[in-house]
């Protein structure tokens, strides 16, 4: 973990599928960074319960993609460690109809061609359109993905596919929350998110445009602005 003073020396963040630090080190310098692939847990309690036992005794905590669902785990299980709470580009809904054989499909791909072809295939439409073709920005974060591994990417996906379900936490949540993604997040849009904000009492919500669903690396300064603004008016 890497800790510096500043206005957010007490924010959490934890990384989505496939991600780590590097995706944050731009838009959130002096966060806390939950690295290490969760140590290769399977489920998201105890990827939440990894993160816990990591971080200091009150925090506010940043999820991102699967990050988020990580997090409302953390609420579950110490809602008392956590003063302020930021959802972005996640979802809350259960497993969907051929979510699996999509995930296993990717899967299958890494282990008969590599873990850079199962990131070939799937990173790209995480990506706003623009982005997509802009080597010198994508080639770190596909090197961020590829140092994941394939044994994190089977870990990462089984936790997923068992997944706890949320519909009945979202109005327990009594931190200060704030939800947002990417105008162009095909993965986690906008209208999924203005539904999480809708349940959860109180919640902001923040859209930030023409950004895909890597929205803290396609758009670190707009990311770190709305977040480091919003935790500041939280107090």
């Amino acid at each position: 973990m890497t800790m510096s003073v500043s206005l957010i020396d007490d924010l959490a963040v934890l990384p989505g599928l496939m991600c780590d630090s590097r995706m944050f080190t731009q838009a959130l310098p002096d966060a806390l960074f939950v690295d290490g692939f969760y140590g290769g847990a399977n489920s998201l309690p105890d990827m939440a319960r990894y993160s816990l036992s990591r971080l200091p005794s009150r925090f506010a905590v940043l999820g991102h993609s699967m990050g988020g669902r990580v997090a409302l785990e953390i609420i579950r299980m110490a809602p008392e460690r956590v003063s302020a709470l930021i959802l972005s580009s996640t979802g809350v809904h259960p497993v969907q109809p051929n979510e699996a054989e999509k995930r296993f499909a990717l899967l299958d791909i890494g282990r008969q061609q590599g873990i850079e072809a199962l990131v070939d295939q799937w990173l790209p439409p995480m990506i706003a359109p623009d982005r997509r073709n802009d080597s010198d920005w994508f080639a770190p974060l596909k090197s961020m993905c590829v140092d994941a591994g394939l044994a994190t990417y089977e870990a990462q996906m089984t936790a997923l596919l068992s997944r706890p379900e949320l519909d009945d936490l979202l109005p327990t949540v009594a931190c200060p929350t704030l939800v947002m993604t990417g105008e162009l997040d095909q993965w986690s849009p906008p209208a999924q998110h203005q539904a999480i904000a809708a349940a959860i009492p109180g919640a902001s919500l923040h859209i930030v445009e023409g950004a895909g669903h890597m929205l803290p690396a396609e758009q670190p300064d707009m990311f770190g602005s709305v977040i480091q603004t919003w935790l500041a008016q939280t107090g």
